[in-house]
């Protein structure tokens, strides 16, 4: 069984995906093909966007936003600290500095209650964080931020697909960043992301600084860095994007189904009103999520934790003298969650041997 199956969803698109990665070793522009702007113009079309900048990861989209803000030394950024590293990495490598906002635990996602209570004079942005799939309170959080003239980047990674309040993700603050890595909602073949957004200036700015600060050869107007999508990459994504939709209609099926059997076995994700949920991971909490773990591998059923440790207790962070019991509601998360298989290609059948395997671990670990 397969935690994520990108071999079966190969095979299915195998005609469009070879024939779009054959048409790019023909004509031979590996680096900024014209499978860039037809990939940027098509990923517009799909979120709403006037602007798609293709990048070299999602890593690299928010390194990317920041320094087209002018974020820097001095100044801080808001993020969370139950999530990848790369949402707040990002602000070390500008010289700025991380500041983490604890989650509320239906979600995973920033308690926005709490968020203003961080924000002081020298608070540039708010980079909040759609964990495993759905979006935080936007409306709310962007409210917030025009109050205080900061900005707001919605750190899509996980929730490429996933709409709130009929908005897509990506397309419901100043700036949207997303990934393409393989095991994300929408993956290429390697590393990958974008930016998206309806400002222009910022989008100019954003299109310059990956591509080493400018938008014409041996012309520089910013510090830039080499941050271009590979145009194999952009191949992929356009091979893959006609039948998208239809994977996040099956992802959406498969978590409410997966939902519907575990809810009074252990905590399952909740939907929050006006969302829709992409599953980039369909995560549960259980008190004992390691005896779940071993006793699903012994089945052969493939599991994950995302993610065991919280950002402030990573010795990178240790400079910013967050403690243990500093954000409680991510510190539990971090010791409970564990992501079971997920992906559009997950039959009834393979679900069912997944949920019945859970219910005997919790049941056997409730009795002993």
């Amino acid at each position: 069984m397969e935690f994520i199956d990108l071999k079966t969803q190969y095979e299915k698109y195998r005609a469009d995906i070879d024939g779009r990665i054959s048409a790019v070793l023909e004509h031979g522009r590996f680096i900024m093909g014209p499978e860039i702007a037809e990939c940027e113009a098509a990923l517009n079309d799909y979120c709403g966007t006037r602007h798609c900048i293709s990048v070299s990861s999602g890593t690299a989209s928010l390194e990317i936003a920041l320094r087209a803000l002018n974020i820097g030394p001095g100044d801080e950024v808001i993020t969370v600290p139950f999530t990848w590293i790369s949402s707040a990495e990002v602000i070390l490598l500008v010289g700025a500095t991380p500041v983490f906002v604890d989650i509320e635990p239906v979600s995973f996602n920033i308690d926005v209650d709490k968020l203003e209570a961080a924000i002081t004079p020298n608070t540039k942005a708010i980079l909040p964080v759609c964990l495993f799939g759905q979006l935080p309170d936007m409306t709310r959080i962007n409210a917030l931020a025009k109050r205080h003239d900061i900005t707001v980047i919605e750190d899509a990674a996980q929730s490429f697909g996933a709409t709130q309040g009929g908005k897509r993700s990506c397309n419901v603050s100043t700036i949207g960043s997303t990934s393409f890595f393989p095991a994300k909602p929408l993956g290429c073949f390697g590393d990958g992301g974008a930016l998206f957004t309806d400002d222009d200036p910022l989008a100019d700015a954003m299109r310059a600084i990956r591509t080493h600060g400018g938008t014409q050869r041996h012309h520089h107007t910013l510090v830039g860095t080499n941050g271009r999508f590979d145009t194999l990459q952009a191949a992929v994504i356009l091979a893959k994007l006609p039948y998208f939709e239809d994977e996040v209609q099956a992802r959406i099926r498969i978590g409410a189904r997966y939902s519907e059997l575990l809810r009074h076995e252990c905590v399952v994700p909740e939907v929050i009103p006006g969302n829709t949920h992409v599953y980039a991971q369909y995560t549960i909490r259980v008190p004992n999520r390691d005896a779940l773990a071993a006793s699903l591998k012994s089945q052969g059923i493939p599991t994950a934790v995302y993610y065991p440790k919280c950002l402030h207790e990573q010795p990178v962070f240790e400079h910013l003298d967050y403690r243990w019991g500093d954000f409680p509601e991510s510190e539990k998360a971090s010791r409970e969650v564990i992501s079971l298989p997920m992906h559009p290609f997950l039959t009834d059948e393979d679900q069912d041997r997944i949920v019945a395997a859970v219910k005997a671990s919790i049941n056997c670990q409730v009795a002993s």
